[in-house]
């Protein structure tokens, strides 16, 4: 299990994180979300001790981290880093090395990983030889390999195409399953809403949200509104508490209402046609939350 307390980390007179404490059970993926610079980045290098926090502590199983825990993490850093004239297996024996694997260990799972990342070439392939989008892959394997007790990626879904993300998305949630802690940051609120467990907002270093993705969206309110029956586009708009109401081109009608409550006469207006085949009061996207929370910020 991984405690962060109260945790404060200051570059001269900016405050990168104020007071930021979370815990991941092992089993568990934590989503880290918030604009550039918000403290991301930040909070995953004081974790792996790249940084010292001015103030709070950060703990692995009760206890801080040793040197000798830092061999059981797994790190995606944003900006990637491979050797370019380095085969794909010199390469991820030399990154297991360091996390104290030998090479007997890692050479029998080398290519379970490249087949389970579907990596297009041979692990004797120079990874300059690689397209991106493998080379990327690559580097995703090097994080994983050693099967760590601790993985932090970040933004590891940047760049991959939606079927390389899907590959990704099983790899993070087969080591979970093993029992892994697992914390990420990402842009995209899809992934983040599919495969968290628990979710951290960051704004200005501080934390906004903080909660289970579906708590997060029911303290909202279910003020989305898709709907498809006889009673028109202007009658809808025209109802007291409806933000706006646009036609799609499907021939749904999708709004935004002040309050959930709104959609219940909404409902019954358009009932009173008969039969409705579309009726959908949900809460806002996890998109549209973090836009919101942004837009706070900004106004």
């Amino acid at each position: 299990m991984l405690e962060v307390k109260q945790v404060v980390k200051k570059f001269g007179d900016m405050t990168a994180v104020n007071n930021v404490s979370f815990t991941i059970p092992e089993g568990q993926i934590l989503g880290l979300i918030g604009q550039n610079g918000a403290g991301k980045t930040t909070t995953f290098r004081l974790i792996l001790d790249f940084l010292t926090p001015d103030k709070g502590e950060i703990l692995w199983k009760g206890q801080p981290l040793t040197e000798k825990d830092y061999n059981i993490i797994g790190y995606l850093p944003e900006e990637r880093g491979l050797y370019p004239k380095i085969s794909i297996e010199e390469q991820l024996i030399y990154f297991a090395k360091l996390r104290g694997k030998s090479k007997k260990e890692i050479i029998p799972k080398i290519d379970f990983w490249m087949e389970k990342f579907k990596v297009k070439g041979k692990k004797t392939d120079k990874v300059k030889s690689l397209s991106k989008g493998n080379q990327q892959k690559v580097q995703l394997i090097a994080t994983l390999i050693h099967e760590p007790k601790l993985i932090i990626l970040d933004e590891p879904f940047s760049g991959l195409d939606p079927v390389n993300a899907e590959l990704l998305k099983d790899g993070i949630i087969e080591l979970k399953d093993k029992g892994s802690c697992v914390i990420f940051s990402s842009h995209n609120m899809d992934n983040v809403e599919k495969i968290c467990d628990h979710l951290i907002m960051l704004r200005n270093g501080e934390i906004v949200l903080d909660g289970k993705v579906h708590d997060i969206r029911q303290q909202f309110g279910r003020t989305n509104l898709l709907i498809e029956s006889q009673l028109e586009l202007s009658e809808i708009a025209a109802i007291s508490g409806v933000n706006y109401a646009k036609l799609r081109p499907d021939g749904m009608i999708e709004a935004e209402l002040a309050t959930p409550e709104v959609g219940k006469e909404i409902f019954e207006k358009a009932a009173a046609f008969g039969y409705m085949p579309v009726f959908n009061q949900l809460p806002p996207t996890l998109e549209e939350i973090f836009k919101l929370k942004v837009g706070e910020h900004v106004e």
